[in-house]
């Protein structure tokens, strides 16, 4: 589950702006950068000193929060950011990005403007331009930016036409209008606001260089926001009340207004969608504030802002990231899950396998599409690489353990030995006693480590043990044993005794024909285990692989329809 979204008491500078160069606050970032959650992204844009920042502190349900301001100067400098929980989604951020108003006559530059503007479009998932007044032509005009909009955003690396793309990566559009007086009606006919928007986005009749003009800015928003829709407000108190907003109680403001306020603020917390970029990835905080930097980067480099190569770099840093954070969970999972030595290899592989479905799944959930497949092979080869280092953990556990339980088992024959009793007659026999005795309570351990089997008859004992999840290595404890006895010099003398040697001659034929058996059959059990596991991981990545298809063809089958459906609009 994602990390809560930490407390945000107030709003930050996310990009300021001083004489017209545009820049990043890291401690904005910062915060940015820790939401793990999807983000629904609402920017609001629009004139200077329309209230704009009034109706983000409304949507945070909050009463101040980002500055008013009582004057005709603009309060708002770049663009603030409020991370909040979002109010009606569980396990969702909601982001409130207000900008500076558009059109300051104190503002020095004439880029300014359409920067913001064009940063506010790219970063949201819903953008809100506020108004005051009615729409007329002189407000429409104050939207001119939108017809530049191809000078200042290229959706593809390679494109010819980059307005007909644009439909695909803007967010839906919703226009305030503020201290509306107007009666919605045409002729006797009552309008939604809704029909009074598209009546005024309506093309005009008439030839000359102003009307295509006009029409040419309603063409613009007809064809890159097909989800539109309008609220507009009455006056919120009388007018000697307006230069303290923020300081009135609920009570003083006009009832109409705040009904308005409220069907807005519903609208946005019910229908505003989190925000995902093409090929449906969404967002989260990381990835937005990684689109931040590479768009103020392309703007301060004097360059146009390009979302094709920003979504593939940021692939590139998501996919990697994704990787590591898979490997990660599998680690760490199999640290948790995992007391060394396993008592079985299947102990140890069905932990396996828990911890590398988890982290399949987290990769996927978090990677973006990779029809080359780097970064999914990249994966598979840092979890075999990483279960291989369990399993030699594992065993080298487990020999570690053997040797313990021998060294305990082993110290009356130590005792012995040091006394010579297995020199003096009848020494060979008392040492095969001695030692079967060793051996029965050495079998009757369970605590040795990975084991699959045991077999034992004739006095002759071994164990199958597979290791390194690629094979089957035969008598580890037995070896371990062997290697026990090689490194005390005193029983070289009774390992002369012509019965003992024919003995051991005896075990090592037999656990030759044995370790064979289990080096077969561990071979088969490890290509099975393989072809199980690349199988499971092929059909989510297939599956993956077709939603993400899916998706791309639905994409552009409403591009497509939207502009079928604008051009019939226009020849009607």
């Amino acid at each position: 589950m994602d990390a809560p979204v930490l407390p945000m008491p107030a709003p930050l500078c996310l990009v300021t702006n001083k004489d017209g160069v545009l820049a990043l606050n890291p401690a904005a970032l910062a915060v940015l950068q820790e939401v793990a959650q999807p983000m629904v992204v609402v920017a609001i844009t629009g004139p200077y000193r329309t209230g704009k920042s009034f109706l983000m502190n409304r949507l945070a349900q909050k009463r101040t929060g980002f500055p008013l301001g009582p004057t005709v100067y603009a309060e708002t400098k770049g663009i603030w950011m409020w991370c909040l929980p979002h109010p009606r989604q569980p396990r969702v951020t909601l982001v409130l990005l207000d900008t500076e108003g558009l059109g300051d006559p104190s503002k020095n530059d004439n880029h300014s403007d359409a920067w913001i503007f064009t940063l506010a479009l790219l970063l949201s998932s819903t953008l809100v331009y506020n108004s005051v007044g009615t729409i007329d032509q002189r407000a429409l005009e104050q939207l001119r930016l939108v017809t530049e909009l191809s000078e200042h955003i290229r959706v593809r690396e390679k494109d010819d036409n980059p307005a007909f793309n644009f439909v695909g990566i803007f967010p839906g559009f919703i226009w305030t209008v503020r201290d509306f007086m107007l009666q919605l009606r045409a002729g006797e006919k009552t309008l939604s606001e809704d029909e009074y928007l598209e009546d005024v986005m309506r093309l005009q009749t008439g030839g000359g260089q102003k009307a295509q003009e006009r029409n040419e800015l309603r063409r613009c928003l007809r064809n890159f926001f097909p989800r539109r829709k309008l609220f507009t407000m009455e006056q919120p108190p009388a007018d000697a009340n307006l230069t303290r907003l923020e300081e009135l109680r609920e009570d003083e403001l006009q009832p109409g207004f705040r009904k308005q306020v409220d069907a807005f603020c519903r609208y946005i917390w019910e229908e505003a969608p989190v925000k995902v970029l093409p090929g449906g990835h969404q967002v989260t905080g990381s990835a937005l504030a990684y689109l931040m930097e590479k768009y103020v980067a392309a703007i301060s480099s004097g360059s146009v802002p390009c979302v094709e190569s920003a979504v593939k770099a940021l692939a590139r840093a998501e996919n990697t990231a994704a990787v590591q954070a898979a490997v990660a969970e599998y680690q760490r999972g199999m640290e948790q899950g995992l007391v060394l030595p396993t008592a079985s290899y299947d102990a140890l592989l069905a932990v396996h396998q828990d911890c590398e479905q988890r982290a399949i799944t987290l990769f996927l959930s978090r990677a973006f599409a990779n029809h080359e497949h780097q970064y999914h092979d990249e994966l598979v080869h840092k979890l075999e690489a990483a279960k291989e280092e369990f399993c030699q953990r594992n065993k080298e556990a487990s020999e570690q353990r053997c040797r313990t339980v021998l060294q305990e088992l082993w110290r009356d024959m130590e005792l012995r030995l040091q006394r010579g009793d297995y020199v003096a007659r009848g020494g060979a026999q008392l040492f095969k006693d001695d030692l079967n005795r060793v051996l029965e309570e050495y079998k009757q351990r369970h605590d040795k480590g990975v084991r699959v089997s045991e077999v034992w008859g004739s006095g002759v004992w071994w164990h199958r043990v597979r290791w390194n999840c690629a094979s089957w290595l035969y008598g580890q404890a037995e070896a371990v044993l062997k290697e026990f006895l090689r490194e005390h010099e005193g029983l070289a003398q009774v390992l002369k005794a012509t019965e003992v040697q024919l003995e051991l001659a005896e075990r090592q034929q037999e656990a030759a024909a044995a370790e064979a058996e289990v080096a077969r059959k561990a071979a088969e059990a490890w290509k099975e285990e393989q072809k199980r596991s690349m199988e499971e991981y092929e059909c989510q990545l297939q599956q993956r692989m077709k939603e993400e298809q899916r998706t791309w063809l639905e994409e552009q089958q409403r591009v497509l329809e939207h502009h079928r459906k604008v051009s019939a609009a226009m020849v009607l």
